[in-house]
């Protein structure tokens, strides 16, 4: 399973492990992949505790850093993040604050305390509020890789980690816009499949995969979407990727920091109950289907807005979900790739690189018996 990108990070496997919970990054990058703390959720503050964190906990082991800096939203061009904030709040309707108000209502979730609230809060959904965070994460020596989850990052920012000495990686989910990675000097792409969690294309991953690398080549390609078990990554790596780049399998792993009854319903749930919806975040994101999901397609409904607007509506929920889990189950966001289905164990990290290794090798064997006839 050795490519390129494992002399070029440094690590023993190219299993890039995509995750909120920096237990789960330090146990990846200890295992000898690579773990990737997702940032969107941190303030450059708590960014700097998670950092410093993991910095204690892998020694001299790489790690990565993902960012969200869409290529299209509203207010794009305001840098500082004060005055997005305030000129986006105007932008959000009364109706659908109502109407998730209402919505939580009826399914009995807990408002927050006095003085604790999430509602119109911006999160990292912008390059105002991505800027910090990647300041933050290239003053530590063990990030070596920062990757940007919706679009081709801004080039000032690739100028900016490459000066840093670091690479830039960034999903995409057709070749054009894989294209327009390469073409900026990204350095990694990561060719996502419709199947994965999160903001994704409709493009199933085994018809992505051998586009973008083709759309590439030589650039290094990145699978990502459906990923679970070694014969997935060995399908990857046989099409001509150079690793793979997993998200969801790292949910409900022992160290993952969910809520019990949040894992519960990963562990429990199928393929067939994931769902694309803007209803979060304002781009299509696959998640679990919930009341939530289902309430904003109705045609008697409000629309989802424009990311970053949506969340400025959906942060409520959220908040109440991080704050109440056990009553927030009906509404909750999960985002979470189709390959959920295959998540129904819960195991630590480390025995899940293992695991996806040795799969990796019995693939490969097998293959290597039939070409031997």
């Amino acid at each position: 399973m050795h490519t390129r990108l494992c002399d070029e990070l440094g690590i023993e496997f190219p299993i890039f492990a995509f995750t909120h919970c920096r237990d789960v990054v330090a146990a990846v990058s200890n295992a000898g992949g690579i773990g990737v703390l997702g940032a969107v959720g941190f303030s450059p503050e708590q960014l700097e505790i998670e950092l410093n964190w993991i910095d204690e906990h892998v020694g001299d082991r790489p790690y990565g850093v993902d960012v969200v800096i869409p290529g299209k939203y509203e207010g794009m061009g305001e840098l500082d993040a004060d005055k997005l904030a305030d000129q986006l709040r105007a932008m959000v309707p009364q109706g659908h604050l109502d109407f998730a108000k209402k919505l939580l209502a009826e399914h009995g979730v807990p408002e927050l305390p006095d003085g604790e609230t999430n509602q119109l809060r911006l999160l990292g959904w912008t390059n105002a509020t991505a800027a910090p965070q990647i300041d933050v994460a290239l003053a530590h020596d063990g990030v070596r890789l920062v990757a940007n989850a919706l679009g081709t990052p801004p080039a000032d920012v690739i100028e900016q980690v490459h000066e840093s000495g670091r690479k830039v990686a960034a999903l995409c989910g057709s070749p054009t816009q894989a294209q327009r990675h390469r073409d900026a000097g990204v350095d990694i792409v990561i060719a996502q499949g419709g199947e994965a969690g999160g903001h994704t294309g409709e493009v199933g991953s085994v018809v992505l995969w051998p586009q973008v690398i083709e759309a590439v080549a030589p650039l290094p390609v990145l699978a990502a979407g459906g990923i679970g078990n070694g014969a997935q990554i060995a399908a990857a790596l046989g099409m001509g990727a150079e690793g793979v780049w997993t998200g969801s399998l790292w949910l409900t792993v022992e160290e993952a920091d969910l809520p019990p009854a949040q894992k519960q319903q990963l562990l429990d749930a199928g393929s067939r109950d994931t769902v694309r919806s803007r209803s979060f975040t304002g781009k299509p994101a696959r998640m679990l289907r919930s009341a939530w999901t289902e309430a904003w397609e109705q045609p008697d409904t409000p629309d989802p807005l424009p990311m970053p607007l949506q969340y400025m509506v959906s942060g409520d929920c959220v908040a109440r979900g991080h704050r109440y889990p056990d009553r927030s189950l009906d509404v909750m966001f999960n985002p979470v790739g189709q390959v959920v289905g295959q998540m129904n164990k819960v195991a630590k990290a480390r025995d899940v690189v293992l695991r996806l290794v040795e799969e990796y090798v019995d693939a490969v064997d097998r293959l290597n018996k039939l070409s031997a006839g």
